[in-house]
């Protein structure tokens, strides 16, 4: 097997993902395609980690618009995080890929209490692991948690899993002129504002230097060629 340019990563997948064609709510359908690409890159010996969103469960704006409390719909959404973590642990488990689920909020019933030497532990073992409930605190996005985490357990990258094949100037579904950038470095990313993480989660990588890739996932051979080192996605460095 060729040198693989990535050992251990942190995938940030959003809650979307989860969602399929219907976008809101869960297709176990969609679990079990997500968990068939994480398995193959798990069988080339990369260490796995996972931060996923729950925008397909709850999405926070719709109770501000309302008037609701912030810590509380963000603690609502955390929970959310631990749905979607379960679903995805079980899809993998259901392909022979062994699965821990660490909370950052204590639910001991369903999923281990985040404990950052035991979660390096698991992935030396071999283990995928699915970091829910965000960073445990209301305010910061899970954009922010996988940042946080991937530091945490000293990852080579971040991936942010998206359903086009980078970073462009503009959305290229709206505008099929939009400029695709292979490279971009952190500052660019904060001053174009172009949505792919949010900006606390962007100068947290900026400041320890930790590469985001921006690829997409449901293309058969992007997240391969990633971690191969070959062309893929649009990196974010300094």
């Amino acid at each position: 097997m060729s040198k693989l340019k990535y050992k251990r990563i942190l995938l940030k997948l959003s809650g979307e993902a989860l969602a399929g064609s219907s976008e809101f709510g869960i297709d176990v359908s969609e679990a079990e395609s997500i968990a068939s690409r994480i398995k193959e890159i798990h069988e080339m010996d990369v260490e796995v980690a996972i931060v996923i969103g729950a925008g397909n469960i709850w999405r926070g704006k719709q109770g501000l618009d309302r008037g609701m409390d912030r810590a509380t719909a963000d603690h609502m959404g955390m929970l959310g995080t631990v749905i979607n973590a379960m679903v995805l642990m079980d899809a993998l488990e259901r392909t022979g890929v062994y699965t821990r689920v660490q909370s950052a909020i204590e639910m001991r019933a369903v999923a281990e209490p985040y404990i950052r030497r035991r979660a390096i532990r698991h992935l030396e073992k071999g283990r995928v692991v699915i970091f829910g409930a965000g960073t445990g605190n209301p305010y910061f996005s899970t954009d922010t948690a996988a940042a946080l985490r991937a530091m945490e357990i000293d990852a080579d990258v971040v991936i942010k899993a998206t359903k086009v094949d980078g970073v462009y100037d503009s959305d290229p579904i709206k505008n099929p002129n939009a400029k695709k950038f292979d490279k971009l470095n952190y500052i660019d990313l904060l001053n174009r504002r172009l949505g792919v993480m949010d900006s606390t989660a962007i100068s947290l990588c900026m400041d320890n230097d930790l590469p985001i890739l921006v690829l997409n996932l449901w293309d058969r051979h992007q997240l391969l060629n990633a971690i191969r080192g070959e062309k893929a996605g649009t990196l974010v460095s300094a």
